[in-house]
Parts: structure tokens; C-alpha cells; sequence
């Protein structure tokens, strides 16, 4: 099992270069295709005098947003490099659902961090929670600054459910090529919560695994975040849990702390 195609947003923002380097360079290592998505949709004419002048501002409209998607583009080559195959899939439309539509034919899929620290990535940015929880996709999010992920000190944080499952799934090519895996526990038994049996198929995948239950927390999410970086982690696994409400995802404590602050690389799945 490898990637064979992985997706990535190209927007405008100050994270975009480093992200779509960081994309490449895993697309190098699994031979895959990186597949670049930008979209953002035409604004509706407005205050217009008759029909001849709604067709000019659409004309007009339509023009402007072309140019930003073909700044897009050319961002997205320059940043990618050579030595790999690329595609590029744009529209006019909303950023996120281009991108979900596109990750129907995608193995990974990767974002920027955005929390409330974070640069807005401008018109052609995504909301990785919503593509998180929208894309039916493993979704690896990157952290600012962050320019490769060797991937070869990983913790897996274990909570058994079909979300885990699915990152333990969606992760398995960069399992298979770590170093160690942390399969971490927090306020459950290792055993009877299935971490041991999880580690015990990741070895049977040739993946050097322990097991390690956390200290119990009020704060999960920053106790695993601290377990990582003593690890000398560079990637965390998990699944991603959340419920929408109000045509907003609302999301639980350690996905959230995840996708707003995590210093690490995260791999999630819904």
C-alpha cells in the first residue's frame, strides 16, 4: 500500500510554499502524483443598471478571479519542483467543496493549520476542519513553518473507535516506513482498550511498535502533544472527532487542540 495521489490546496498565503514543498517531497518518496486544487467562486454582479451591464461586471468578475487562479497555478509549479508528476484541477466555485469534490479520487490529503495564531491563506484558502470532516479522506495538517516530515518518530493516539481505524488505515504507508511508533493511550486500559492489538497489526506490518498509556489529564490534547515531542515525534495520528451543528463542525477537545495549536504534523480521519 502506497499514495498514489495526494492533494493539496494552492492558495496565496504566506504557509502555501512550505505546505506544497512538503507535499512534493512525500510525493517524491511514494512516486505519487501531487495534484494541486484552487477555486473561489465568481461574485454575482451588483447594483447593476440593465442586463448589458450585468454581463459586463460578470465579465469583468470572472476575469479578475481567473487571474488569481492562474497566480495560483504558477505558485503551485515553482513550489512543487520537478521529479514528480503533478495535475492541476481548478474551478469556479467554493474553495473547500472543489476540494472535496477532487478528493474522491485522492489518497491524502494536505492542509494548513489555522488556528487562531495562524495566517489568513486569503481567497483560496480552506478550513481544514470542514475538509477534515467533508473529504472522506486521511488529512494530513501542517503546522506553519513546517517544510518536510520525514515521518520516522510517529505516535499513534489510540482510541478505539472507526475514526482511529481509518487514520490507523490512511497512515499505514508512513508506518510502514518509520523508525518507531508510539501507539499512545490516554484514560483507558491499554490492553482492554485495543492498543496491544493495534500494535500487534503494525508489527505484522513490519512496523517497530510500543505501547505507552499517558498519564491521565484534564488537558488530553497537550498531554499528547508533550508525549510527541519528548518522543522526538514528528507526525501524530489519530481520528478526528466531531459533530456539525448550525452548518458549523463542531469538534472534540483533542481534535481541536490538534487542528488550532499542534507544533507536529497531524494525520487525522473522520
Amino acid at each position: 500500500m502506497a499514495y498514489a495521489n495526494i492533494l493539496i490546496p494552492a492558495d496565496l498565503g504566506a504557509a502555501a510554499p512550505d505546505r506544497i514543498r512538503l507535499a512534493a517531497d512525500l510525493a517524491r518518496r511514494f512516486e505519487a502524483t501531487l495534484t494541486g486544487v484552487a477555486a473561489h467562486a465568481v461574485p454575482a454582479p451588483i447594483l447593476v443598471r440593465d442586463v448589458y451591464d450585468a454581463i459586463d461586471q460578470e465579465g469583468r468578475n470572472k476575469a479578475q478571479i481567473q487571474a488569481i487562479l492562474e497566480q495560483a497555478h504558477a505558485s503551485f509549479a515553482r513550489f512543487a519542483g520537478d521529479g514528480i508528476r503533478t495535475d492541476w484541477r481548478w474551478c469556479f466555485a467554493d474553495a473547500v467543496a472543489h476540494l472535496v469534490e477532487q478528493a474522491r479520487a485522492a489518497d491524502l490529503v494536505v492542509v494548513s493549520r489555522r488556528g487562531p495564531g495562524d495566517e489568513d491563506p486569503g481567497p483560496l484558502g480552506v478550513t481544514p476542519g470542514r475538509v477534515l470532516m467533508e473529504a472522506g479522506r486521511p488529512v494530513l495538517v501542517v503546522p506553519p513553518r513546517t517544510v518536510s516530515l520525514k515521518a520516522s518518530r510517529i505516535v499513534v493516539a489510540w482510541k478505539d473507535g472507526p475514526e482511529a481505524r481509518r487514520a490507523v488505515s490512511g497512515a499505514l504507508p508512513l508506518l510502514r516506513g518509520s523508525d518507531k511508533v508510539f501507539v499512545a493511550t490516554v484514560d483507558t486500559d491499554a490492553r482492554h482498550g485495543g492498543a496491544e492489538d493495534v500494535a500487534g497489526h503494525l508489527a505484522r506490518h513490519g512496523v517497530h511498535v510500543t505501547v505507552h498509556p499517558l498519564h491521565s489529564a484534564d488537558d488530553a490534547g497537550s498531554e499528547l502533544m508533550r508525549f510527541a515531542l519528548l518522543q522526538d515525534a514528528d507526525l501524530i495520528v489519530l481520528g478526528a472527532y466531531g459533530h456539525s451543528r448550525l452548518r458549523e463542525w463542531m469538534f472534540g477537545g483533542v481534535t481541536r487542540d490538534l487542528l488550532d495549536r499542534s507544533p507536529l504534523c497531524s494525520l487525522m480521519c473522520h
